[in-house]
């Protein structure tokens, strides 16, 4: 029987693993730049300046508005008021000035103010109504009701509050959908594109303040220009003398006769509406009115006075926006474990496995 030998086994002469390398440095993940609300607004609406202001997406008209009243008003200045100044008195440019001053203001507050226009329903909200639709007794009838309506008492009248297939909620009262726009606008007016915005419960103050003020600038313009060419033609000298000594005057009177008559009318109609608080949408539908068939149907918003619909109208409190265009869209995505983390967790795994078997080789000496 051959004698075997044993050696013993030196544990540190094992061949040891190869150590892991560590993890390479993956390029670095930026974080995903957070979004405003505007920047996935769902209406019809264009918005500068981070959010804060709005306009209509057709808004081509207002620079023809607002050109307009620019170049009419600066030929005033320019040709009309030196003229006047020197022959009548130094107070006509301060009032033009005045007047064209609280145009401009007004014009800009009224295109690039919210209206008032209201938030759509989110995914669960209008899950929550559909279900109210269509099941709204809690029975477990398959009977959907045709008509999406509500009805409310607004000072011992009923209004009806129609559902709004595109926004997914009931309208308040005196809110209407706007096309061009596609939002729910709350005391919807009118749609107006010489403003280039809709017309409703946060800038119709505005827009009543703008047509107001226009209609004294284009009559007073116009009155002055008329006062200026009469001047310079005495004497014996003619109109047409007046004309070739001021050619501008003659485009001022051309523009103002054709308007003046048209924003005086849309002043006096306005004025009406806001001495009796409706909006220009239920005057032409004629929901207060009788037009609509209902003779016993009296505005249920007005406070029967001059005065305090006026106040109501044009003096109350400033509602803020609900729209919440400059606030940050809420981030959906789960938390998950990055790709740097992954790689750091294997490699301390790779390490723990060599420790591992290490101390297996030294016990099995041992």
């Amino acid at each position: 029987m051959k004698n075997l030998d044993y050696q013993q086994i030196d544990p540190q002469a094992l061949a040891t693993p190869t150590p892991t390398p560590p993890p390479r440095p993956l390029p670095e993940h930026k974080p995903r730049r957070a979004r405003r609300k505007w920047e996935v607004f769902p209406g019809k609406n264009r918005f500068c300046c981070d959010g804060r202001v709005i306009v209509a997406r057709q808004c081509g008209v207002l620079p023809l508005t607002l050109g307009l009243i620019v170049l009419t008003s600066g030929l005033f200045f320019i040709f009309d008021c030196p003229f006047l100044v020197e022959h009548l008195t130094g107070c006509i440019p301060v009032i033009g000035g005045v007047l064209f001053v609280f145009v401009i203001i007004s014009l800009l507050q009224t295109s690039f103010t919210d209206p008032g226009i209201l938030p759509r329903a989110t995914p669960e909200e209008a899950a929550d109504i559909e279900k109210q639709i269509d099941n709204p007794t809690g029975s477990s009838s398959s009977y959907r009701p045709p008509p999406r309506t509500k009805e409310v008492v607004i000072n011992q009248q009923v209004v009806k509050l129609k559902y709004c297939f595109t926004c997914k909620i009931f309208r308040p009262p005196r809110t209407s959908h706007c096309s061009l726009c596609d939002n729910c606008v709350e005391r919807f007016d009118h749609h107006c594109p010489w403003v280039g915005n809709c017309v409703g419960k946060r800038n119709y103050r505005f827009f009543y303040t703008f047509i107001v003020s226009l209609s004294f600038l284009t009559a007073f313009i116009f009155g002055c220009v008329t006062t200026h060419l009469a001047l310079r033609s005495q004497g014996g000298n003619g109109l047409v003398f007046a004309l070739q000594a001021s050619p501008a005057s003659a485009l001022e009177l051309v523009v103002c006769f054709f308007s003046v008559w048209s924003i005086l009318g849309l002043s006096g109609f306005h004025t009406y509406l806001v001495a009796t608080n409706l909006t220009t949408n239920e005057d032409i539908k004629g929901s207060w009115s009788g037009k609509s068939g209902n003779e016993d149907v009296g505005n249920p918003y007005s406070y029967n006075s001059i005065t305090k619909n006026c106040c109501s109208v044009l003096c109350g409190p400033m509602p803020p926006s609900l729209i919440d265009r400059r606030g940050f869209v809420p981030s959906d995505d789960s938390v998950q474990t990055s790709p740097v983390e992954i790689e750091l967790s294997a490699a301390k795994n790779d390490t723990n496995m060599e420790k591992d078997c290490l101390d297996f080789a030294l016990s099995c000496a041992g």
